[in-house]
């Protein structure tokens, strides 16, 4: 018991000794050890290390899973040390639902068929985004975390003991200073010589420690570079299945919108010329004139290119927005970016129309196309 009072009493006037010279350096009444302008750049480069890795850790956080609710039930999960419960992402929870909506209007419906090929890619998209997910977790969050709960935790003990060692160090220049008699003077460069080897040997250690910063930024460095590597990869994925998902759409939109104007009463055969005048004039793809056993050919599906004449004037340029390739014999398959002729043809589906490029001719879908005066 006695030796606990006298070693709580002993900690108690090192804080206050410590405290004291804290203050009377700060009020410019006591002489600070100074440490060297390469020590001091040491701190300087860890201190904004640590600062920019919370940012960017916070951040990529933010990125990856944007609820602010589940980002704190992750956290509290991880503090608990138990495993995070698998979480349904959004594409995978409007997959389902769309799921369910086609089965209630009908799988076999245009809008049923659709549904359920669009919600496909939408539980596609959300697997990829669960496992870009976990791979950015794993290669690129974890080794920032650790270092900041393990390398960065162990340098900031190191840096404050060494402050302590250097207050201390101080407090004892002081000391000799303000000491008279020899004996006072022996005991205290005695007490000097210790403090200053303590103080050499802690500042040895904290600087091999800073030095391992240039160490963390070599691996930060190959974790930013496997970051990158697997968001290419998941946006690579998520642009393939959008292109499928658009060329599905583009070949069977024929089917839905035939079947959607079935349903649709037939258009009558002439207007009134008072109605006709209140119309205002939209601008159209040209058609060709109608030509003998060509609208019969469209209509019931087979076209023959070679077959179809263009109109004398009025057709149009496009610029092709993505890539395609044609399906069959009758369409054209397309390159992004060049520059094709496009015109209609009476009873032609109008998702599609004919593209001509050189003496090469055939159907091409009017989403892959920018129409232009």
């Amino acid at each position: 018991m006695d030796f606990n009072v006298k070693k709580l009493a002993s900690d108690a006037g090192v804080f206050f000794s410590r405290a004291m010279q804290f203050t009377e350096e700060k009020l410019g009444q006591a002489e600070k050890t100074e440490l060297d302008a390469h020590f001091e750049n040491l701190m300087a480069r860890a201190d904004c290390t640590k600062n920019w890795t919370e940012k960017i850790l916070r951040q990529t956080e933010v990125l990856l899973q944007p609820n602010l609710s589940a980002r704190v039930e992750e956290f509290l999960y991880e503090k608990l040390d138990r495993k995070v419960p698998s979480r349904v992402t959004n594409g995978e929870l409007l997959a389902q639902y769309m799921t369910e909506a086609a089965n209630d209007f009908g799988p076999g419906t245009p809008y049923g068929k659709t549904l359920i090929k669009v919600g496909e890619t939408q539980r596609r998209l959300g697997a990829a985004e669960r496992d870009f997910i976990q791979s950015a977790s794993i290669n690129f969050l974890t080794p920032l975390r650790n270092f900041l709960e393990g390398d960065w935790r162990t340098i900031t003990k190191e840096r404050r003991t060494l402050q302590n060692c250097r207050l201390d160090l101080d407090a004892c220049k002081a000391r000799l200073k303000k000491a008279k008699a020899a004996e006072a003077k022996a005991a205290a460069e005695h007490e000097l010589r210790l403090t200053q080897t303590e103080f050499d040997r802690q500042a040895e250690v904290t600087r091999l420690l800073l030095e391992g910063i240039s160490s963390t930024h070599v691996n930060h460095l190959r974790c930013l570079h496997e970051f990158v590597e697997s968001q290419t990869n998941y946006y690579a994925q998520c642009y393939q299945y959008m292109l499928d998902l658009q060329k599905q759409l583009g070949r069977f939109s024929g089917t839905f919108v035939g079947n959607a104007e079935s349903t649709s009463p037939p258009a009558a055969t002439a207007s009134p010329p008072a109605a006709a005048a209140t119309l205002p004039a939209v601008p159209t793809i040209p058609v060709v004139p109608t030509i003998v056993g060509v609208p019969s050919a469209v209509a019931e599906g087979v076209l023959n290119p070679n077959e179809v004449k263009p109109p004398a004037s009025g057709t149009r340029k496009a610029r092709v927005l993505y890539d395609y390739e044609a399906a069959d014999s009758t369409e054209l398959a397309l390159l992004a970016d060049e520059m094709i002729t496009v015109y209609s043809l009476p009873g032609m589906d109008p998702d599609w129309l004919i593209g001509e490029r050189g003496n090469q001719k055939g159907k091409v879908p009017v989403t892959y196309l920018e129409l232009l005066s």
